[in-house]
């Protein structure tokens, strides 16, 4: 059954109980994809499954990785009142009991219990590994609406990952149409895990849809306690602006730069800096040529600011007339042109100043229209944010839809 509200958007970070660790070891970023896009994670025997009132409790013994906001896969009810079955497939979690061991969702069905071997698990964004090898891994949306594009990751170094995105591929080291090429950048983009190349974990978010995911990360943080400055990059398909579609707008965001401390350039948190074109697509708007380069920019804000301490509207909240944050579409544009070719869908951008005085990571709030976001702190160099005022935040929805 399809839940009653919108569970398209997923997001998963390192503070759920079950995720993945990610470090600075090798497979540790492919092991994340492979939970988070295609598996799902830390599944649960329901110890109960109850209905009252509109609202379903799920309960279990011990903790689990489900937080509000999080979707959630149920399976295995096959008793209950009439429309049982129903109860299965994605659920949207709306509380969790003080105590971790109960979840809350909205449903339609009927008051009562529900029965079977009944399992819960956090539900992956549906994609597909289409290829493997050692430390080596191909991933593509399932969506049979999306471009069809290809993600290449190589995760066989420490510290950081290789990504290129490719038209086709025809196993884990052979494609064709890759962006970037080698000419821009060779062997691919860099996506950082860790500052050391060790086990220590980082601080991380993944969110995403059925055609596109990012991937945000505090890197530096097993460097220092301090350096909790993230991220974000990111691959699959825009909401573009092209009458009649554009097949080609697929991008991968990622940096041009292997050292995890000057892996700030370009990313989606942030406004062109004027030097680095670090979002590929395949071709460009006209379905001709190769690769292209292209940067992504907030449609308010200072050029060259990050989300959160960009100070176009003020010091938040102490320049805010009303106490609200202000939140902008990001928006994907083509080097040499100055039109929109596609928006970004879910990452946002805040023209206002010191957001991370007020937030820290994995933090919520809820905008003017209703809809929920989760922030992750920006920083403006080698990822450190003990100076917290100085820093920003990047939201990311996590109401849906983004499309």
């Amino acid at each position: 059954m399809a839940s009653v509200v919108d569970t398209s958007t997923k997001h998963f970070t390192s503070q759920m109980s079950g995720a993945p660790v990610l470090s600075g070891t090798a497979g540790s970023l492919i092991a994340l994809l492979d939970a988070c896009l295609r598996d799902g994670f830390d599944i649960k025997t329901l110890s109960s499954l109850t209905v009252a009132g509109g609202v379903a409790t799920a309960a279990y013994a011990g903790a689990h990785s489900a937080t509000p906001d999080s979707v959630v896969l149920i399976a295995g009810v096959t008793g209950g009142p009439a429309g049982f079955a129903d109860l299965n497939g994605e659920q949207k979690i709306t509380t969790k009991a003080a105590a971790g061991n109960s979840v809350t969702f909205a449903t339609a069905l009927p008051d009562g219990v529900y029965t079977g071997t009944i399992t819960m698990k956090m539900a992956p964004l549906g994609w597909t590994k289409v290829y493997a090898g050692a430390n080596k891994a191909v991933y593509k949306s399932a969506d049979p609406t999306g471009s069809g594009c290809y993600l290449r990751v190589d995760d066989s170094g420490t510290t950081v990952a290789r990504v290129i995105g490719y038209e086709s591929m025809t196993d884990v080291d052979s494609g064709v149409g890759p962006f970037p090429t080698p000419a821009q950048i060779a062997g691919g983009g860099y996506w950082a895990k860790s500052s050391a190349a060790n086990g220590a974990a980082t601080q991380w978010l993944l969110s995403g849809d059925s055609k596109v995911f990012y991937f945000t990360n505090a890197a530096a943080l097993p460097t220092s306690s301090g350096y909790l400055g993230t991220v974000t990059r990111g691959f699959g398909d825009p909401v573009t602006q092209k009458p009649g579609g554009d097949p080609y707008a697929c991008f991968l965001n990622c940096s041009l730069q292997s050292v995890t401390s000057s892996s700030i350039d370009g990313g989606l948190d942030r406004r062109w800096d004027g030097a680095n074109n670090t979002t590929f697509s395949p071709r460009t708007h006209t379905g001709l040529g190769s690769a292209v380069p292209q940067f992504a920019r907030a449609l308010t804000g200072i050029s060259t600011a990050a989300s959160g301490q960009d100070t176009l509207l003020g010091i938040f909240p102490n320049e805010c007339v009303d106490g609200a944050i202000r939140l902008s579409r990001r928006a994907i544009v083509q080097v040499g042109f100055l039109g929109i070719r596609a928006f970004v869908p879910g990452v946002h951008h805040i023209p206002q100043d010191r957001l991370a005085g007020v937030f820290n990571n994995f933090d919520k709030f809820t905008a003017t229209d209703g809809r929920r976001f989760i922030v992750m702190l920006t920083s403006s160099s080698a990822l450190e944010t003990t100076a917290s005022a100085t820093f920003g935040a990047v939201p990311i929805d996590v109401t849906g839809p983004w499309r």
